[in-house]
């Protein structure tokens, strides 16, 4: 019987996953604080795993037809 080996984690350090992301530490530290993004602490150090990170982009792409309150048509008086 083979045994698989499972894929080694890819950790990241903050300012890796907030360049990557493209958003300044303070905003990912209030990401991983309000639990939307999982992280890791060892020692004083935090990290994240690089699969969790892509996970969080995934769910934050937005949904086409969910935007249309930011652009509302123009009532017939604007016109």
């Amino acid at each position: 019987m083979m045994h698989l080996m499972p894929e080694p984690i890819r950790w990241m350090s903050t300012s890796e996953v907030s360049d990557y992301l493209g958003v300044n530490t303070r905003t990912l530290y209030r990401l991983i604080d309000e639990g939307d993004l999982p992280a890791y602490k060892f020692g004083r150090v935090i990290r994240l795993q690089e699969s969790d990170v892509l996970a969080f982009v995934e769910r934050a792409r937005i949904a086409p037809g969910s935007l249309e309150h930011l652009y509302p048509m123009p009532s017939r008086s604007e016109a």
